[in-house]
């Protein structure tokens, strides 16, 4: 995709958001949440049917690797050595750290998370992030959670292979024929989950510098997801391709989802866990419980999505 295509297609799902967000009620920073009715909310309820739940996230890393060199940090702070052989009572206590933003835990983005032409998400200012957080945008926006209908999209198992390599895109035509595939449709407030496999490959294959080579979506595919009113994407990868289709924008897909309609992403889940029960259920949508920490000013958070079938 040349620059100009790129400009192009971010104007125009810009102005298409702009356009969605004069003509709602409420918050108008809530970005693509508006499509999330309460209705909607409720109907997703209706997806629960055998009571089951399985998580959408990876576990947390805290060894470095070629695609986490600063991993997470989790330490015991008590008991202190020999505390246990006293018959007191004693408490086991640990401290954790992350960088949220990274290429391997599972995370959400919030819609401060992305500055392009100095601006973030509906013109807001960039000088509204600061050293002490974000002042409008942040993850505070989702704060009560986000819960809808959930819908799996599998590349891999449309394209009759186990992953899809690095460097490969995700196209439009890829979302709508995975949907004619498993018979599914995605619609107005759902929160869209496009497999590629990333998951499956490092855990075979070993972990690789996903920063230089890794799978996502094409950039047109993103006016699929303006097209159907998409809340929320989350992906098993990065959701962005490496090395970028667009020649001077790293990340396109961050661009045009976060920052042009306002689509909270949640990028390096796991599918691996679901896909046996969609299959087995023979149904690829659900209800999806996401709870992000109430941290306030952050420009993203830590996140394990619940898909409840």
């Amino acid at each position: 995709m040349t620059s100009d295509d790129f400009r192009d297609l971010y104007e125009r799902l810009r102005r298409q958001a702009v356009r969605e967000a004069a003509g709602a009620t409420g918050d108008d920073r809530c970005g693509a949440l508006r499509h999330l009715t309460p209705e909607r909310v409720a109907a997703a309820a209706a997806e629960v049917r055998m009571g089951r739940s399985v998580s959408l996230a990876a576990p947390i890393d805290t060894e470095p690797g070629p695609d986490d060199p600063e991993p997470a940090v989790h330490r015991m702070t008590g008991p202190s050595p020999g505390a246990i052989d006293s018959d007191a009572l004693r408490f086991a206590t640990d401290r954790f750290a992350m960088n949220v933003h990274g290429d391997a835990d599972s995370h959400l983005d919030a819609l401060c998370h992305v500055i392009f032409d100095r601006e973030l998400y509906g013109g807001v200012p960039a000088s509204t992030v600061t050293a002490e957080g974000a002042r409008s945008l942040s993850v505070d926006l989702v704060e009560n959670g986000i819960v809808g209908r959930g819908v799996l999209l599998d590349i891999p198992r449309l394209r009759g292979v186990r992953w899809l390599e690095p460097g490969d895109q995700v196209t439009p035509d890829d979302l709508a024929s995975a949907e004619a595939a498993q018979g599914v449709r995605v619609g107005p407030g759902d929160l869209l989950f496009v497999r590629v496999g990333h998951r499956l490959r490092r855990t075979e294959l070993g972990p690789w510098n996903a920063a230089d080579a890794r799978v996502g979506l094409h950039p047109t595919a993103v006016e699929f997801l303006a097209e159907r009113e998409v809340a929320v994407l989350g992906g098993d990868g990065n959701n962005d391709t490496a090395p970028s289709a667009v020649p001077d924008v790293a990340f396109p897909v961050h661009v045009l989802a976060i920052h042009a309609l306002g689509i909270h992403l949640m990028d390096y889940l796991r599918f691996e866990d679901l896909v046996p029960v969609c299959a087995r259920a023979g149904r690829w949508s659900f209800l999806c419980v996401v709870a992000p920490l109430r941290l306030t000013g952050g420009t993203g958070s830590p996140v394990n999505p619940i898909a409840v079938l």
